[in-house]
């Protein structure tokens, strides 16, 4: 178990639709982080941008960008997390992955899809959420429009870090900004939030605001606004220690089940 975690938010623009094109971008970004890092972050559709297209670009399991992800993990020993369209038992995800730099590869399906933008008449909705536990710490990632929903992002396991990878427009950033600072704070865990930057084929406008957040809502990284930008932030074991037991509001949380 590590007390310390590193981790690195990539916030970059996309290619519409080009999953070869991105792949050759972000590696090279990904090329660029000079010191070690145990966590790579990348956003949302990272190989195609928000798609509502998934004939033509979707991949399976056994497929280049699963093989890329797995090719970069092993080599610079680092676990990387994004979604990618994947077509599964004929149906489309868009599916968050979460793979090790010992090949093992862990999923999750967006349970949200996105209304306003048609996805739940493309894309499968999930039915379950991922906790993995990696270096001993135990993270959360979900996928954009899950923000909006606390309920499924409760934190019931006693997880430490809350990850969320986007396609989150311009236009409604200031929800994302307050909602990604209140999953930090009402879950006392540490919330990551990695956007995309840059204009989509639907001329949709990105300005990135990626982030993270400690237990108490503080901000830990200086990424800047609209541009791509990649930052290195340090999530430590004694910090949740120190304040879920200073103040331990966690104890206090309400009980449900999820159906």
């Amino acid at each position: 178990m590590q007390n310390h975690l590193k981790v690195a938010l990539i916030q970059t623009t996309l290619v519409w639709e080009n999953p070869i094109q991105n792949r050759i971008n972000l590696r090279d970004k990904i090329d660029e982080i000079s010191e070690s890092v145990d966590l790579i972050v990348l956003p949302e559709m990272f190989t195609t941008g928000f798609s509502m297209n998934p004939e033509s670009i979707a991949e399976s399991m056994d497929g280049v960008t699963v093989k890329w992800m797995t090719h970069i993990a092993k080599e610079k020993d680092v676990a990387i997390v994004g979604s990618c369209i994947i077509q599964d038992n004929k149906k489309f995800y868009n599916r968050l992955l979460f793979v090790e730099p010992n090949g093992k590869i862990s999923s999750y399906d967006k349970r949200h899809t996105f209304t306003l933008a048609g996805e739940d008449k493309v894309y499968e909705s999930g039915n379950h959420r991922l906790i993995v536990t990696y270096k001993g710490w135990k993270i959360c990632p979900l996928v954009c429009y899950d923000l909006r929903f606390p309920v499924f992002a409760r934190n019931t396991e006693d997880y430490d870090a809350l990850i969320y990878v986007a396609n989150w427009p311009k236009v409604r950033i200031s929800a994302w900004d307050t909602l990604l600072k209140a999953r930090a704070i009402e879950n006392m865990s540490y919330c990551i939030g990695v956007n995309r930057v840059g204009l989509d084929f639907n001329n949709y406008e990105y300005s990135g605001h990626s982030a993270a957040y400690d237990v108490l809502g503080e901000r830990l990284d200086d990424i800047p606004h609209g541009k791509e930008a990649i930052a290195i932030i340090t999530l430590d074991k004694a910090h949740i220690s120190k304040y879920r037991g200073k103040l331990g509001f966690l104890n206090d949380k309400d009980g449900f089940t999820l159906k």
